[in-house]
């Protein structure tokens, strides 16, 4: 096996690698570092994800580029914004003593940071096509000087769409230059570009590697239907779980991680529509485990560089076995196992043989855990909680009032009520499900004739999700119909408006005896990243009203509204009033006017303005 010396590297390179603890190069550098440094050829290099492909273009450039002379002579175009500070920040990281200065330039950063970094004189550009143009464009970027034309993920930058940027970059640099393209596979718009821009060129690949050894792979058989149901238990089942879980579109990612917050789990969402400020922010808490569940595109996902995940699920099966090998490589690095999870669906079976097939990988297929074992689990960690918690002085001060109960019965009983109370809502939620789900009907979904899951949404008049003569999401919402906005009533009359608002939950209900109820509104939604976990824990936090006593929860983009006891409202609103002067409480009393509106600020006679509320 060759060693970094062989590769032609010099001293201080090798200095520089040594310290960092790399001994021994991976097969794309092998190959392909000796070929950038003979100066000869273009080159096509091919190799997954993970194998350290910025170095096989970082090192040559190191050594090849005159630091004294501060002009840019190298482009490296990449398709996000995390992949183009990943390879600046490998760049810096393999420089070692070399005075060879790099610059990012991407969207979402202020362009005059860029341009005064750009102007104080740099030898390598990294950036996005899109941004990349706009410094060409304003004159504050020249590449007529460049010798190094490169592009990282060059497959998913033609899969983003970014064809015409980069022929539009290309025609701004010399003739003169070598072509250097890095991708994770190879269609055949790869090869066509490369005819087009690149003369003689060579093509290296190294032979993908699954990291079978380190990464068990397995996947569960469910309906479409039964897909959050079945995430959300392994959820329960895998204590330790931190990982990425792929979804194929942006909207998918945003309700599914909207779902799983609102069951109070920690996690976030990545997409190409996020915001570069706020995807920041996302990473720097998922690196920082300050969530643990990170609902992605492949797209987003590209440059995310986070060690010690232990599990990558594939809610959405990959769109080809290239794919699926570059998501589960996050997983069952550096020595440390990992588990890859895929979902598969009856139309889906086929796809999932290839996969297995191309990849040579013993993928096998597990039930999805049981109503009795997530039981069993929640019992654990709430015996587990006791325990820790008799431990601590603070249980001191309600010794006391348990000596009192006592008195009045019996220790088993009291227990009991205890349980029921504190811990009764988060059992029976997982015991009181109905409906067996897909994978517990006996026949698996690839032999049973799947129609009455999947088929019968092609059928006229109805929608996936849908049941004759109703319309109800997977949540058990009501969903728009013609004619009717969310939270609107269809008709004009006060009888049909009254409905409507019962249906929804979002009337104030006052009913006599000791059911009576309130609707109260909470200026704070999805905006906010509130879910159902953090609005019980505000109100238990600030007003000490029990999670148990609040129902109907509906979480807007910009408020909620929930129910409580008409006692408890009283308590909660004599709180919350204690505002700053000049602004409106957080929580208030649920009126008309806020009832009507869809959640999102769209009704004119009420908006959430910025400032107007106290936050807690």
């Amino acid at each position: 096996m060759k060693d970094f010396r062989s590769l032609g590297l010099s001293e201080k390179t090798l200095a520089t690698l040594e310290k960092k603890g790399f001994k021994t190069p991976t097969e794309i550098q092998a190959l392909a570092i000796p070929l950038l440094l003979e100066n000869k050829v273009d080159i096509i290099a091919q190799a997954q994800t993970g194998t350290g492909k910025t170095a096989v273009f970082a090192l040559p450039l190191i050594e090849k580029l005159d630091p004294n002379k501060r002009e840019i002579k190298a482009i490296i175009l990449a398709p996000t914004r995390e992949l183009v500070i990943q390879v600046c920040e490998e760049i810096e990281s393999l420089k070692g003593t070399s005075n060879v200065r790099t610059a990012a330039i991407y969207g979402g950063q202020f362009i005059d940071i860029q341009f005064k970094k750009l102007k104080r004189g740099v030898h390598i550009v990294v950036g996005t096509p899109g941004r990349t143009l706009d410094h060409i464009r304003r004159g504050t970027l020249t590449l007529d000087k460049i010798e190094y034309f490169i592009l990282d993920e060059a497959d998913e930058m033609l899969n983003m769409g970014f064809i015409e940027d980069i022929e539009e970059v290309l025609k701004e640099t010399p003739d003169e230059k070598r072509v250097l393209l890095f991708s994770a596979t190879m269609p055949k718009r790869i090869k066509k570009l490369a005819e087009r821009y690149m003369g003689k060129y060579t093509h290296v690949r190294s032979e993908p590697q699954l990291t079978t050894d380190l990464t068990e792979q397995i996947y569960f058989e469910v309906s479409r239907k039964d897909k959050l149901e079945a995430l959300t238990r392994i959820l329960e089942i895998e204590t330790d779980f931190y990982g990425i879980i792929f979804c194929k579109t942006k909207a998918d990612v945003d309700e599914l991680a909207t779902k799983l917050m609102e069951k109070g789990m920690k996690a976030d969402n990545l997409h190409g529509d996020i915001s570069q400020p706020l995807r920041e922010k996302i990473l720097g808490k998922f690196r920082d485990r300050r969530i643990d569940i990170l609902v992605a595109t492949d797209v987003a996902a590209r440059g995310i560089d986070v060690g010690n995940l232990t599990h990558v699920i594939n809610y959405s099966i990959p769109q080809n076995p290239e794919s699926y090998v570059h998501r589960i490589g996050r997983t069952g690095r550096a020595g440390k196992k990992g588990t890859a999870i895929t979902f598969v669906t009856s139309s889906e079976f086929r796809k999932m043989k290839f996969i297995q097939k191309f990849t040579q990988a013993n993928i096998v297929k597990q039930k999805v855990p049981q109503k009795q074992e997530i039981v069993d689990i929640r019992k654990k960690r709430v015996e587990s909680d006791i325990d820790r918690m008799l431990s601590q002085k603070e249980t001191e001060g309600y010794r006391q009032w348990a000596k009192e109960m006592l008195e009045e019965g019996s220790g088993e009983d009291l227990i009991t009520a205890l349980l029921k109370y504190s811990f009764g809502k988060d059992l029976e939620e997982v015991t009181g499900r109905d409906k067996r789900k897909s994978w517990e009907k006996g026949v698996p979904d690839w032999k049973r004739d799947d129609r009455n899951v999947t088929d019968q949404r092609k059928e006229p008049g109805r929608e996936e999700g849908h049941s004759h003569g109703k319309t109800w999401d997977r949540g058990g919402d009501r969903r728009k119909q013609p004619g009717r906005e969310e939270g609107r009533p269809h008709g004009k009359t006060r009888e049909r408006e009254g409905d409507r608002r019962k249906e929804s939950g979002r009337e104030e209900v006052h009913l006599h005896g000791k059911n009576r109820t309130t609707r109260l509104f909470i200026a704070m939604g999805k905006k906010e990243k509130m879910n159902k976990g953090r609005i019980e824990e505000l109100i238990n936090r600030k007003a000490g009203t029990h999670p148990d006593k609040i129902s109907n929860i509906d979480i807007g983009e910009e408020f909620t509204f929930i129910t409580v006891p008409a006692k408890e409202a009283k308590s909660i609103l004599k709180f919350f009033r204690r505002s700053l002067k000049g602004k409106q409480p957080l929580v208030m009393k649920a009126n008309e006017d806020q009832m009507r509106s869809d959640g999102k600020g769209g009704d004119k006679r009420f908006k959430k303005e910025k400032g107007k509320f106290s936050r807690p």
